[in-house]
């Protein structure tokens, strides 16, 4: 298992000609969003749903039915996102809605034969992959990741990310690079 030192030096090292941290962020950032891409690509075109519908799909498995509140709980997600999610499950029939007996003003969900059917064949969601090969790293490598992802995504949602295309999988674009360049220019201004 390599050093944080070591595995720095890589990154920087891997961006053929570029040489700068940032940069090596960067490029890892578009990588992690490159295989998430895939991977949801991947689901769709052989299974036919995406990654939020499968992880619902996974939450539900076993589960007696559940309010929509609770599986929006359980899964980290607005209650408005899981029921958008649920709908387009609903119409292919993998999951179905109930009025709960005891509280008529209730809603149970459960998945259906043919969403177990799916899950049965569908791929282990990209989490719980990460997960099994995070599990195996020492945990002041686990502590060090976690403490890391917490502070990027604090920088991501705090500061104006008018650059965040360069993040994505396609071309950049003239107007791309010109907004990159010049919030390279004023962050160089204000120092």
């Amino acid at each position: 298992m390599k050093t944080a030192p070591q595995l720095t030096n890589d990154i920087v090292s891997n961006t053929k000609g570029h040489t700068s941290v940032s940069d090596g962020v960067l490029i890892s950032l578009r990588r992690i969003i490159q295989s998430i891409d895939l991977h949801s690509r991947q689901l769709a075109r052989q299974h036919g749903i995406t990654t939020p519908q499968l992880l619902i799909l996974k939450q539900l498995q076993g589960e007696t039915a559940i309010t929509v509140s609770q599986l929006a709980r359980q899964i980290s997600l607005k209650q408005a996102t899981v029921t958008d999610i649920l709908n387009r499950l609903e119409r292919k029939g993998l999951v179905r809605r109930s009025k709960d007996t005891g509280d008529r003003r209730r809603v149970l969900i459960e998945e259906t034969a043919a969403g177990k059917k799916l899950l049965d064949a569908a791929p282990s969601p990209l989490q719980e992959t990460f997960l099994e090969k995070f599990e195996e790293l020492e945990i002041w490598q686990q502590s060090m990741l976690l403490s890391s992802l917490q502070l990027l995504a604090t920088l991501m949602v705090e500061e104006d990310i008018s650059a965040a295309p360069i993040l994505s999988t396609g071309v950049l674009t003239d107007k791309v690079k010109l907004t990159y360049e010049n919030n390279m220019t004023r962050k160089e201004k204000t120092g």
